[in-house]
């Protein structure tokens, strides 16, 4: 019998609601500025990402 380690679905699941909640309230400009900061803060995670894996290997 095998377990599972990490329940993909329901990860997706906990973290739309954790959105819906976050913009639960805004009015459309809200939101976009919500997405454009979202969007700007993942960009730099992902450069941080490659700039590490570039190092390490």
């Amino acid at each position: 019998m095998t377990t599972k380690t990490c329940d993909c679905v329901e990860m997706k699941r906990k973290a739309a609601l954790r959105i819906h909640e976050q913009l639960e309230g805004m009015n459309v400009e809200e939101k976009i500025a919500y997405w454009q900061k979202r969007h700007i803060e993942i960009r730099r995670e992902q450069e941080e990402e490659r700039k590490k894996a570039k190092n390490a290997g």
